[in-house]
């Protein structure tokens, strides 16, 4: 029996050694811990300055195309050729789609031959042309040659008639041919005038002819590339139906919101800096182009457009970007280092120096200006905020190296 006892007493004894070892582990670690806490720091000291600043206006928008239009059909037909497909560069008047023409020629050819018909009958008896003065149409003289002789023998008439030389019926015959001959005169003339507006109504219908003939090939309206294709050879088309979309992305817009209170801040010539996430190392820099009338009520933020040059092709229209609109609206900032701040659980805080200690403040900002943030709130102007040399850490309640120290 008393072997089993000292046999439990020899494991009891250990576990207490162990223990003590243990709660001497945990009272050094809790001893450097303080001792870390009082170590002094080496850190540059910078003071909170103020100064006046240019204030930007950060907003962000979307890229569009400077111009975009759906390219339609103007006549029916079915499509002969499809010059082009999506991506490709197109210039103003390049031929995208060809409308097989048959038909439409054939129309053209049967206009123009109404009118030759039209123009042969309206053709100066000299051959100088077709005829400006209904008089110098050949039927028109014929009738003015029978009226002359029917005036001159009614003039006859008359004054044997007065002489009493012939009788009275064949005076009233005299007469009766002369009124004949000038109202076949007066016929021929407004016959000649509707000829000539026939032939300015076939004229139209020629024209008309011709240009459908010439819009059985669509064209793009001005530079750019084709953003969709919607046709292929063999498809009937109807007129309006549409064919391509052709965008012009050089330059593109960028249009952005800028809070209601911000409004005053910018105008139509100011410079725009634009970043987008398919290129986050560059920047593309452009001007406000144009600006609504209005506030948005939903929102309260006003709209702006600029312009940005786009030779390289790179900005595409769809783009999110973030925008920062140089203004021309001054302030008062208070300013610290960027390196100064420290970023943690969404908040941003700095080490303010107090009775060369430091301080762990939480700060808001406002801007940024270069190297430098602004402090909206958590700061005064004259407070020092200390700046961690490279290799060393701040903490909170931490002493300040002196220079002796910082030296070693």
């Amino acid at each position: 029996m008393r072997v089993r006892k000292a046999g439990r007493a020899v494991p009891f004894l250990a576990a207490l050694l162990l223990a003590g070892a243990g709660a001497g582990c945990t009272g050094g670690r809790a001893n450097d811990a303080a001792a870390r806490a009082v170590e002094p720091v080496k850190a540059r000291v910078v003071p909170v300055t103020s100064r006046k600043v240019a204030r930007r206006v950060d907003s962000v928008g979307s890229l569009f195309p400077f111009e975009e239009v759906t390219v339609s059909a103007e006549v029916e037909g079915r499509v002969d050729v499809v010059y082009v497909d999506v991506g490709d560069p197109v210039a103003r008047g390049r031929a995208l789609v060809k409308i097989q023409p048959i038909e439409l020629s054939l129309t053209l050819e049967e206009q123009q031959a109404a009118l030759r018909q039209i123009e042969a009958r309206l053709a100066s008896p000299e051959g100088s042309g077709a005829l400006k003065n209904p008089k110098d149409a050949a039927e028109v003289k014929k009738a003015e040659a029978d009226r002359t002789d029917a005036g001159q023998k009614y003039e006859r008439a008359k004054e044997l008639f007065a002489e009493g030389l012939i009788a009275r019926g064949t005076f009233d015959e005299a007469e009766a041919r002369y009124n004949a001959a000038r109202a076949a005169y007066d016929m021929a003339v407004q016959s000649v005038r509707n000829l000539q507006a026939q032939a300015a109504q076939r004229s139209a219908s020629v024209a008309l002819a011709a240009k459908k003939l010439e819009d059985t090939v669509i064209r793009a309206p001005f530079a750019g590339q084709v953003k969709l294709r919607m046709v292929s050879p063999g498809q009937y088309v109807r007129v309006q139906t549409p064919v391509m979309v052709v965008v012009d992305t050089d330059p593109v817009r960028v249009r952005l919101k800028v809070p209601e209170k911000m409004a005053g801040w910018v105008a139509v010539g100011q410079d725009v800096e634009v970043r987008v996430e398919a290129y986050p190392g560059r920047s593309f820099v452009g001007k406000i182009s144009r600006m609504s009338p209005s506030v948005e009520s939903d929102t309260r933020s006003l709209e702006v457009e600029a312009l940005l040059a786009n030779e390289e092709g790179l900005l595409k229209p769809g783009f999110f970007a973030r925008a920062s609109i140089a203004s021309s609206h001054v302030d008062t900032a208070l300013l610290v280092p960027k390196e100064a701040l420290r970023y943690l659980y969404g908040v941003y805080k700095v080490y303010a120096v107090e009775q060369k200690k430091l301080r762990e403040t939480e700060v808001k900002l406002g801007s940024r200006e270069g190297d430098e943030a602004e402090i909206v709130d958590g700061l005064e102007e004259g407070d020092r905020v200390a700046v961690a040399l490279e290799g060393d850490e701040l903490r909170d309640g931490a002493p300040l190296a002196t220079a002796e120290q910082a030296l070693k």
